[in-house]
């Protein structure tokens, strides 16, 4: 796998554990791992920071100054084990994580100017391969010439479960139902949406996450790489 760098997308529904079979299988494959949905999340955050985005209304023109000044990074912390989103500087992920930011950032991903500049960004990071990338439009806008491209896809109920219990895990106070509602109406968003709508592309594969084990995954994702790419090993 290191001589050919691929490009690999991994696109799908939220909360079916796409940036953590992303972070396994780039670890496996020593690959950059970058998880695009955390940065809409970060630019989301920033908007609520700011009162750039208030009562479901954003004001455009100041996102769009702020847009040009954001820096994401993410990066693999040696001592915790775990991938890192930092936005200009700061680790930020409890702060993106969140139901305030999570009922917003499909407002935020909506919206055109604000795609064209993060895949932009994408675009670059991934351009010299060696990435495994996950996020709603890899496979379908970012890049549409990936090597191997996924879709990530679980029952609703399935979704709400996991969202629900990794929220409470760091001690957020949130409702079954409303975490539910929310994994919906983001559903709906995403594939609905005018820019970059979520889409299962023709030569995507689709895993299903609600009765498998992320090793599971990884593995099955591995042998697809590994069967597809062997010739050019």
């Amino acid at each position: 796998m290191e001589q050919t760098r691929l490009i690999i997308a991994v696109d799908g529904y939220s909360s079916t554990g796409k940036s953590t079979v992303s972070k396994r299988l780039a670890a496996r494959l020593g690959y950059t791992y970058i998880d695009t949905g955390a940065m809409y999340r970060m630019v989301t955050y920033r908007a609520m920071q700011e009162g750039i985005l208030r009562d479901g209304k954003v004001d455009d023109d100041r996102l769009k100054h702020a847009l040009t000044a954001m820096r994401f990074d993410f990066k693999y912390n040696t001592r915790t084990g775990h991938h890192e989103s930092y936005l200009d500087g700061k680790q930020v992920d409890a702060e993106i994580r969140g139901l305030a930011v999570s009922n917003n950032v499909s407002l935020i991903s909506a919206l055109a100017y604000v795609r064209e500049v993060l895949v932009s960004k994408q675009r670059e990071m991934g351009r010299e391969g060696g990435v495994v990338m996950d996020g709603r439009d890899i496979g379908s806008v970012v890049f549409p010439r990936a090597d191997v491209k996924f879709f990530m896809t679980a029952s609703p109920a399935t979704r709400a479960r996991r969202r629900y219990e990794e929220m409470r895990a760091t001690n957020e106070t949130v409702s079954y139902e409303e975490v539910e509602a929310n994994v919906l109406y983001r559903d709906h968003a995403d594939s609905s949406r005018a820019a970059s709508p979520l889409i299962k592309t023709r030569d995507a594969i689709e895993i299903d996450t609600s009765e498998t084990t992320i090793e599971e995954e990884v593995e099955q994702m591995l042998a697809v790489i590994h069967a597809r790419h062997a010739s050019r090993d």
